[in-house]
Order: structure tokens, then C-alpha cells, then sequence
């Protein structure tokens, strides 16, 4: 006998996940999710790449203007659980636009921002449409696409983030070196009027499924199997976080490349993350629960192979193109596992699951920090290893068995 639960994590079709699942793929709508995934990417961390003219024309430090991209992480991990109670009764359509509005206007104000007050509040309004767009956007794919090609859809979502990651930072500088700062931000402004268009266009009425509340957050946080996604996350993330952060100065120390090669490694990087998106897809479509255990498990021994043997540059550069793969395909796993855990309960998962990714990057990068200082470089990649190890083990040994 296979339990319903168990089948729906392990990939096994069953009856519409929804009331109002569709039994045709609504692909425009996930282009429209996929535009505002980039959108919002792009302008989340376009400061680390504007970061010296940007303190200058303020007038503060470099380490101030860096906490910009600070606060738009700490307000969306507040967002991500509360955007779908506090539009409980909306209509999930006009939701999305309105969040599209709001990465338009943070833009538009980081833009023209005078000071840092002003500029910390352009992140805000940033932080509030990323972590209300982030926690809803698998809820509404479930809705606008059948179930068997959920995954499928998450992986063109997620392709948003893999071509923001190659693009954004060597735009962002690009164009601040040539036009200014605020240029950049302006171009931001305008992929989300684009995005916005698109949306307007494809998304169709989203009446809200049920009433979000606290208590549902809390019913969805008692639920086994969203309880396994949140560890694994936790885990992976802050591995990821942890290593990943300083992999410039691993680069430096070890292999010893210099800044062209560095530069080059990271873009294999990113490239890795772009197929990576849509081998998670493909893994999640025929085996959910090996796809979410050999992605961390892949990143393990990414770091394992430049704790053993990354002075050797061949082994550094694969080792990086590897995980940039792995973490690439970790999104679509984790997002379809937890919408499937709870699947009436999507948006509160999807919070959840955005609020501890984002506890996740800031904890990895404390802890990294405090590694790399006090014991080295590698010992924060020791430590990447070790919780992507855990996450891997952890759905192996928690995760759903096929048999009841």
C-alpha cells in the first residue's frame, strides 16, 4: 500500500494537488513568475556590485552601503510568512502585481535616494515585494500548471535567480561604471515594468484557497515532512552560505588564480547553476526524494574534493562548476517538496520555507566568518561539507518511504 503523502514526495501522480489545479499548463503565467524571480534577484544584489561609487555619492563607508543588502534580507524574511495572511482575502493575481509595483518603486527610489535613510528605505520596500513573491510564487505554479509538470515549472521559475546570478553583478558594475550608479538601479525599474506587462497578461484570477492565519503557519510547521524541508534547507543554505562566501579568498590562498581566473571560475559557476535549475527539474519530475538528497550530497563532495585536493586548479575549477550545479538544482527540490508536504497549505509553506533561507544565508555567513577568522579558509569549507553531508542523510533517513 502507498500512502497518499508518501506517493506525492516521491514523485507518484495522484489526483489534483488543489481544487482549481489546471489540466493545461498555463507556461505563460510561469514566464511572467520566472521574470519576477529575476526582477527582484537582480535588484536584491545589484549593491554589492555598485557598492564604491554608490558609498561615495552618499557620502558613508562601504561597510555601511553593504547593509543594504542586509536589510532587504532580514525584511523579507519577515515578509515570507506574513505576506499571505496579510492579503488573506485578495485575489492572488492582483497580490503578485502589487509586488511587481513595489520592486518597481524600490528601484525607482533607490535610484534617486539622497542618503542612506533613504536608500535603507528603498531596501525595505524591496524586501517586503522579495519575500512576498518568493513565498507565493510556488503556490500560484501549483495552481496554473497540472501536477506532473510542477517541478517542470519550477525549474523555468528558478532559471530566473541562475541568470541573475551570471548577469547581475558584471551588468550592475558595467553599467554603474558607465552611466553611474543610479543608472543601474533605473534599469531594474524598467525589467519590472516589464515583468509587470507580462503579468498583467498572462496571470489568470487567483481567488485565495482557504484563509491564511498564524494557526496555519503553525499547523503547517507540525507537518513531518515540511518539519524534514526546513532542516534540509536550514542545513544546506547555511552550509552553502557558509563556504560560498569566501570562496574568493579560497581561490586566492590555495590554487592562487588571479582576479581574470577568478572571475572566470565563478562564471562556471553560475553557468553550472543555470542546468543545475533544470536537472533538479527533471530529477524532482521522476524522483523528488533523490532529487532533494543528491543535490546537498553533490555539494558535499564539491567541498570535500577543495579541502583535499584544491591547490590542484583543475580539481578547484570542477569542484566550483559542480557546486554551482548542485545549489542551482537545490531550489527546485526544496520548493517542490514542501508545496507537496502541504499542498492545501502552500502559501504558508512557501513562507516558511523563505523565512528559513533567509535565517539559513545570514547564520552560514556569521558562522563562515568566524571560522574563516579564527581557524582558516578551509575550515569554513569543513563545515559546508559536514552540513551538506547532514542534509543529505537527513532525507535519506526522514524523508517518505514508498511502503507504508
Amino acid at each position: 500500500m502507498i500512502e497518499p503523502a508518501t506517493a506525492a514526495m516521491d514523485g507518484i501522480s495522484l489526483a489534483p494537488s488543489t481544487p482549481q489545479e489546471r489540466s493545461d499548463p498555463a507556461w505563460g503565467a510561469v514566464v511572467s513568475l520566472a521574470l519576477g524571480v529575476f526582477g527582484l534577484v537582480t535588484a536584491e544584489f545589484l549593491p554589492a556590485s555598485l557598492l564604491t561609487p554608490l558609498a561615495q555619492d552618499l557620502g558613508i563607508t562601504e561597510g555601511t552601503a553593504g547593509q543594504a543588502v542586509t536589510a532587504t534580507a532580514v525584511v523579507a524574511a519577515i515578509a515570507a510568512p506574513t505576506m499571505a495572511i496579510a492579503t488573506k482575502r485578495i485575489d492572488r493575481r492582483h497580490v503578485m502585481l502589487g509586488l511587481t509595483l513595489l520592486l518597481i518603486a524600490s528601484s525607482v527610489l533607490a535610484a534617486i535616494a539622497w542618503s542612506l535613510p533613504s536608500l535603507l528605505f528603498a531596501r525595505v520596500v524591496l524586501g517586503v515585494a522579495l519575500g512576498g513573491f518568493w513565498s507565493m510564487s510556488a503556490a500560484i505554479a501549483m495552481r496554473v500548471v497540472p501536477s506532473d509538470v510542477f517541478p517542470r515549472a519550477m525549474s523555468i521559475i528558478l532559471t530566473g535567480v541562475s541568470v541573475a546570478t551570471v548577469c547581475a553583478a558584471p551588468v550592475g558594475a558595467y553599467v554603474g561604471e558607465v552611466w553611474g550608479w543610479r543608472t543601474a538601479f533605473m534599469l531594474a525599474a524598467m525589467v519590472g515594468v516589464v515583468t509587470l506587462i507580462v503579468q498583467f497578461a498572462t496571470l489568470p484570477k487567483l481567488p485565495p484557497l482557504g484563509v491564511a492565519s498564524f494557526r496555519a503557519l503553525l499547523d503547517v510547521s507540525k507537518n513531518p515532512m515540511i518539519k524534514v524541508g526546513l532542516l534540509v534547507i536550514l542545513l544546506t543554505a547555511s552550509g552553502h552560505f557558509a563556504g560560498f562566501t569566501y570562496i574568493r579568498a579560497f581561490l586566492e590562498q590555495v590554487p592562487a588564480f588571479d582576479i581574470e581566473t577568478i572571475s572566470l571560475v565563478l562564471l562556471a559557476f553560475g553557468i553550472g547553476g543555470f542546468f543545475g535549475n533544470f536537472a533538479g527539474g527533471f530529477m524532482a519530475e521522476r524522483s523528488l526524494k533523490a532529487a532533494v538528497t543528491l543535490a546537498p550530497l553533490l555539494i558535499a563532495i564539491a567541498a570535500l574534493a577543495l579541502l583535499l585536493d584544491g591547490a590542484a586548479p583543475a580539481v578547484s575549477i570542477v569542484a566550483v562548476t559542480a557546486w554551482g550545479f548542485a545549489f542551482g538544482a537545490v531550489p527546485v527540490g526544496v520548493q517542490t517538496w514542501m508545496v507537496r508536504a502541504a499542498p492545501e497549505q502552500a502559501e504558508s509553506a512557501g513562507g516558511l520555507m523563505v523565512a528559513t533561507f533567509q535565517v539559513a544565508i545570514a547564520m552560514g555567513a556569521v558562522f563562515g566568518g568566524l571560522l574563516v577568522d579564527n581557524s582558516g579558509v578551509g575550515s569554513a569549507f569543513a563545515y559546508s561539507g559536514m552540513a551538506t553531508l547532514l542534509a543529505a542523510l537527513a532525507v535519506f533517513v526522514l524523508g517518505p518511504k514508498r511502503t507504508a
